[in-house]
Formats: structure tokens, C-alpha cells, sequence
């Protein structure tokens, strides 16, 4: 350090420690101030100009050398000058006062700090010389941010002295205002009768209400005057399309930001590659099942990389549906790039800056990849990249039973893969019932696939995933390794924004799909807590919606009938509670069943298999959740979609006509199991009474 800074850093430490040491700080008090305002007041009669430099001299020494009393010092202006000359006194003291203290913190310390934590400052000194006259503004508006605190710290930033300056007289303005005419209200106080009079009232709740008001005012200066669009989106997947298409059908002017490609997830690596794979794979075994059919036998050649081809040939035919050309078309302003939320108004991409009244977060998710040792170097698979594959794995370990796990290990084993599947927990499928999950293990047993439950995987040695079982290592070889453990929110760095998350990694929203920044809302993977298309749609309606229109009307997100299919076969689709879910949360229930080995039409498709269990209050034929086990489960379970959402009880799908044979007749069934298991026994005996007299009339 430089022998003039070694001076100046003693200087001051000398003077801060003289002050301490000799408590000076008692002149710096109000009892102190009360004990001589007679005597203050007389000088300041007999002595003005000295009374006023005297004045702002302490006073720019004290904010100088950053030592507490400058509040104080404020609120006696106003006792001895008034509030005129005691705010021009303060306003011109305290910023000189704060600059003093700004350059000697930048003189002493700029360097050394800056040199240190470059790369930490990096951003910080990137935000101070774009935004910085703003920083400070805000920062001078609030008086919740200590005063000396600001000067020490923005004298180790990049922004001008001139800049520091004038900024800071303006944005301490107002509040010295304040706080100097509550210094004159309370140099009033000759009585405790005072306390009420209007003007000491009005003067602390002027110092209760500025930090609202300045509050206020900031937002005020943040908010453009004029803006680009109406609403700016970010993520083209189920969410985001939803959320634009909504925004231009009532005529929105609205942004639709895209990096990648255009569907999301869903269309490029999720539903609709997976349910094609599948498709292909069900036809392989239909093949292997052809005797059940009547067929002697049947067979099939294929190239593993053609059926691959077809995965992405269906991609394409689907693509136009989630196009730009479409988007556009329908009044969507289509951008491809990478955003970033620069402020509750703004919007950067591709170097431009969009103002915008409202912003929805749909940026989805990405496959969530636990940290195993020797994962990333032995090399994995995901569900987004597994789509890249073009020879088909000799064998393939599987890393997870949830429902992606499930339908591509189904997938991959009927292909003529050997399927490993690892699974923590004592069952595949966890948030289903247990007599679930035992039905789809086995079939996976039935059809080759080795399913390994209360599998712990520890590490990866190189083409051996080591798990630990019953307290030993237990080694799996494989070829591939697919990883499908869940997803993950991608956030996008918001937390930076201040925009909170939860503990699950989501961006936390309210019953209005709103953040905690009212102008901006997410929808989809990114917010949860449902991890699904149709329902990344159904939030997108409540975000555009409330976005647009909440300052007249809001509508809260109704999560109250969520249904959900998995794609094994066969497929398993639930609505509402299962017996688990009731259990864990202390609901009554009744549960009906209904096997589906009994169906005319599924015993003639060669499907007759599996159930339908719905569960209902007891007593009642009010459904609280189904569960459909079968072929076309996800198909069959619409029904009691949309009895749960219109409140329509089994009484009424009994009576509703189903088409014979069909595999809806299964609904109507059940429904009737419901009707035996509640007939009126007592009525019944006297309607038998009633007959019998009847022969005999």
C-alpha cells in the first residue's frame, strides 16, 4: 500500500477512535439536544451564519468519516433551521459528506478489491456502468439501506464521482424533506398533550409512508413508458404455445422466444418420439403373440436405425402443428434465441431489448442426472439424447421406475434389447397402488425384463454400474446406460432476479400461476408441481388469462381433477386419489372394482387383462379418484375425467348408453359393481313381498 494511503487510512482511524474514546457521540443525542435547545436556538438568534457552518461542518465530517448521527443530525436541522434552510443545510451536507466518504472507500480499497474478486465483480461492474445513476437512485429513495453502507460500497464499483454525486442529492431529496419536517414537528413537543396534535401525526406517518411511497416511486421509474408487446414468452413447448396462442386469439400483441426448437420437449424428445418407439415395439409383439391370434406363426425383419428414422419421420409430420409458420399465421411474433429477464418489464434476445406489460416463464425442464461416480465419464443416455441412438444396445441398464423408465425399458426389450431396470424403492411406478406396479413388474418379468427393486446405485466403473442390495455391492454390466431418474426445472439463473424458487427447484408461483414479481408468471415443468403436457396447457390457460386480464379479473388454477396415463402395456391411468394417496391423507373411501378379464370386447381383442378400481366417499357415488389397468387405459379413463370435473356420480355413468362391444363398457361396469354392492336390501325384500303377492291376486 502507498505511503499517502497508509496516511490517510491512520488519519481517519484516529479520528473514528477519538470519537469513540472521548464519547462524543453523546452530543450527537437527542436527551443532549433537549438539554441545550434553549441555549442552541439563542446563539442561532444572535449567531446565523456561524450557527449554520458550524452545522455543516459536523455535519459533513460525520457522514464523511461514516460515523452514526446523521439521522439525528437531520431531525435537529429541522428543530433549529426550519424546513426550508434545514433541508437545503442536509441536502448539500449529507451529499458532500457521502462523497468524501465515497472516495476515500476508492481510493483505499478500489483496487485491492477489484483485483482480488475479479471474477466474482465481473457482473456487478457490467450492471453499474449500464445501470448504475439507477442502482444508486433506488438505493438513496429507501431509507432502509443504511446510509454509509451505500457510500463505502459503491466506492469500490466503477460509477463516476459526478454520477455519485448528483444521484445522490436528488435521491436523498425527498427524504430529507421528510425527515426534516418531522424535526420540526418534534422540537414542538412542549407536553404530552403535543403527541396528538395533527402536525406531529402527520409527520411520523410521512416517515412510516415514505419507504411505501418510495417504494412506489421506484417501480414507477422501472416501468417503461411505452411497451413493445402485451406479453413476452418464454419456451415454445405445451406451455408457451398454449400461453401465445391464447394471447393472440383475443388479440394480444405477444412474443413468443424459443432457443432451440419449436414443441419443446414434448414433440422433440418426449411424448411424441416415445409413444412412436412404442408403437413400433407393440407391433413387434403382436408378432411374438400371433398364435393367441389364431396364426401359426408370424415374424417380422427390421433395422433397429429404420425404426429410429420412423421416431424422427413422425417428429416431422407433427412439427407444423407447433411451427413458426403456424404461430405466426395465428398474430404470434415467433423469435428464436436465448432470453434473459433483465427486469420485470424487459426482455433481452439477441441483443435487443424487449418492453413488454407481462412475462410467462415456460421454459420447461431437462432430465435430472444424479451425481453417480464414473456416470459421466463411462458416458450415459437421457431421454433427450437417447433418440440419437442407431444401433440398438446389446444391453441396456435403466436407472429408474417412473413412468419414462418403464415405457422406453418396455420399448428397448421388445426391440430385442436385454433390459437391466435399477430401482430404489420395493416397486417400480411408486406413486401408483402396490397391486399396480406388481401387475407391470410382472409382465416386464414375462417379457424378459429384468427389473432389480432396492437397488441403490453407488458408482460406474467403467461399463459396470455397481448398486448396493441388502448391504452388498451387487455389479450390473451393460452396453448403454439410460438415465431417467426425473426431471429438473430449467430456471434460467431467476434466483438472480430475485424471483423465487422452492425446494423442489421450481420456480415458486400462487394460485394465479403469478411469482413473486407480479409482472411476471410461469407455467409448465419450469413451475410444477405436475410434470405433464396437458397440464404445462392447462396452467398456460390460467397464466395468459390472469397476465392480460387480472387487473379486472383473476382466476385461480383449478388442480383438482389432474389425470395421467403411462404408456407400458399395459397402460396404467389414474385421475384423482389412489388408495395410497387416500391413506396417507386420512380420507374415507370406498373402492369398486371391476376386472376387465370379464369384457366381451376385450376377451375378443385378446386384451382381457387388467381393472378398473374407482374409489368414493363412503355411502355415496360421488368418484374421489379412478385407476384403469388395460389395453387403451389412457382412452377408457376420459370418461371419469370429466364426471370428476362436472361432478358426476357413478349413478349417471350407469345410466349413460355405451356402445356395445366396446372397451368403454368397462366404465359402465364398474359403475355397476358400484350400484350391487349399495342395493337397498330392505326395499328390494318388499318389492319381493310385493311380486309374490301379485302371482297370487
Amino acid at each position: 500500500m502507498k505511503t499517502s494511503k497508509i496516511f490517510i487510512f491512520a488519519l481517519i482511524s484516529i479520528l473514528i477512535t477519538f470519537f469513540f474514546v472521548f464519547d462524543l457521540q453523546q452530543y450527537l443525542s437527542l436527551e443532549y439536544f433537549n438539554q441545550q435547545r434553549a441555549a442552541i436556538l439563542d446563539y442561532y438568534q444572535a449567531n446565523p451564519w456561524q450557527t449554520i457552518l458550524i452545522f455543516f461542518a459536523v455535519y459533513v465530517l460525520v457522514t464523511g468519516l461514516s460515523l452514526p448521527g446523521a439521522a439525528l443530525m437531520t431531525l435537529i436541522a429541522g428543530a433549529i433551521f426550519g424546513v426550508v434552510t434545514g433541508t437545503i443545510l442536509v441536502s448539500f451536507a449529507s451529499t458532500i459528506g457521502a462523497s468524501l466518504a465515497f472516495l476515500v472507500s476508492r481510493y483505499l480499497f478500489k483496487d485491492l478489491i477489484q483485483s482480488r474478486f475479479t471474477q466474482q465483480l465481473a457482473s456487478i461492474n457490467e450492471g453499474v456502468k449500464k445501470d448504475g445513476a439507477f442502482y444508486l437512485f433506488a438505493l438513496r429513495l429507501v431509507p432502509a439501506f443504511p446510509f454509509f453502507i451505500i457510500n463505502l460500497v459503491m466506492g469500490l464499483t466503477p460509477i463516476k464521482t459526478w454520477t455519485f454525486y448528483w444521484v445522490s442529492q436528488v435521491g436523498m431529496f425527498a427524504g430529507t424533506i421528510v425527515y426534516v419536517n418531522a424535526g420540526t414537528q418534534i422540537a414542538q413537543l412542549d407536553s404530552l398533550a403535543g403527541i396528538v396534535s395533527p402536525e406531529i401525526i402527520l409527520s411520523f406517518a410521512l416517515l412510516g409512508v415514505f419507504p411505501l411511497i418510495a417504494k412506489k416511486f421506484i417501480e414507477y421509474l422501472k416501468k417503461p413508458k411505452h411497451f413493445d408487446t402485451n406479453l413476452v414468452v418464454i419456451g415454445a413447448g405445451a406451455g408457451g404455445l398454449v400461453s401465445s396462442y391464447i394471447a393472440a386469439a383475443v388479440k394480444a400483441k405477444v412474443t413468443l422466444i424459443e432457443k432451440h426448437k419449436m414443441g419443446g420437449d414434448c414433440l422433440n424428445t418426449g411424448c411424441v418420439p416415445s409413444k412412436a418407439l412404442l408403437r413400433s415395439a407393440k407391433m413387434l409383439s403382436y408378432m411374438k403373440r400371433a398364435s393367441e391370434y389364431g396364426f401359426k406363426n408370424a415374424s417380422v425383419e427390421f433395422e433397429f436405425a429404420e425404426v429410429m428414422e420412423r421416431v424422427q419421420r413422425v417428429i416431422k409430420q407433427i412439427e407444423p402443428h407447433d411451427s413458426v409458420e403456424r404461430y405466426s399465421k395465428l398474430g404470434v411474433d415467433c423469435i428464436q434465441g436465448e432470453a434473459t429477464i433483465t427486469s420485470p418489464y424487459t426482455v433481452e434476445v439477441n441483443g435487443k431489448q424487449i418492453t413488454t406489460r407481462n412475462i410467462i416463464i415456460a421454459s420447461g425442464g431437462r432430465p435430472f442426472v444424479p451425481p453417480i461416480p464414473g456416470l459421466e465419464e463411462s458416458g450415459y443416455l437421457t431421454s433427450d439424447t437417447i433418440w440419437n441412438l442407431r444401433t440398438l444396445p446389446k444391453t441396456l441398464v435403466i436407472l429408474g421406475g417412473g413412468p419414462i423408465g418403464c415405457e422406453l425399458a418396455q420399448a428397448f426389450a421388445r426391440l430385442g434389447s436385454k433390459v437391466i431396470q435399477i430401482q430404489r424403492a420395493k416397486h417400480i411406478m411408486v406413486r401408483e397402488d402396490t397391486e399396480v406396479s406388481e401387475i407391470i413388474e410382472a409382465k416386464f418379468a414375462k417379457e424378459g425384463i429384468k427389473v432389480l427393486t432396492s437397488h441403490k446405485a453407488l458408482r460406474v466403473e467403467e461399463k459396470q454400474l455397481i448398486c448396493e442390495h441388502e448391504g452388498k455391492e451387487v455389479s450390473i454390466a451393460f452396453d448403454e446406460i439410460l438415465v431417467a431418474v426425473g426431471r429438473a426445472a430449467n430456471t434460467m439463473g431467476l434466483e438472480k432476479l430475485g424471483i423465487k424458487l422452492t425446494a423442489r427447484g421450481t420456480v415458486a408461483v400462487d394460485q394465479y400461476m403469478r411469482t413473486n414479481i407480479p409482472t411476471i408468471y410461469a407455467c409448465g415443468d419450469v413451475a410444477g408441481p405436475y410434470q405433464f403436457t396437458h397440464t404445462a396447457a392447462h396452467q398456460a390457460w390460467y397464466a395468459a388469462v390472469n397476465a392480460l386480464f387480472g387487473k379486472f379479473k383473476k382466476f385461480k388454477v383449478d388442480y383438482s381433477v389432474i389425470p395421467w396415463t403411462t404408456f407400458t402395456d399395459p397402460e396404467v391411468a389414474r385421475v384423482g386419489l389412489n388408495e395410497q394417496d387416500a391413506k396417507r391423507q386420512g380420507i374415507k373411501y370406498e373402492v369398486t372394482k371391476y376386472g376387465i378379464d370379464d369384457l366381451d370386447r376385450a376377451i375378443a381383442d385378446e386384451e382381457a387383462h387388467g381393472f378398473v378400481k374407482v374409489l368414493t366417499k363412503p355411502g355415496k357415488d360421488k368418484i374421489l379418484g379412478v385407476t384403469i389397468v388395460g389395453h387403451h387405459a389412457g382412452d377408457l379413463i376420459a370418461e371419469y375425467i370429466q364426471a370428476m370435473k362436472w361432478g358426476i356420480g357413478l349413478n349417471k355413468v350407469l345410466g349413460t348408453i355405451h356402445i356395445y362391444p366396446t372397451l368403454t363398457e368397462a366404465n359402465k361396469y364398474a359403475a355397476g359393481e358400484w350400484k350391487r354392492a349399495h342395493t337397498p336390501a330392505k326395499v328390494l325384500k318388499w318389492v319381493e313381498k310385493y311380486h309374490a303377492w301379485q302371482r297370487n291376486a
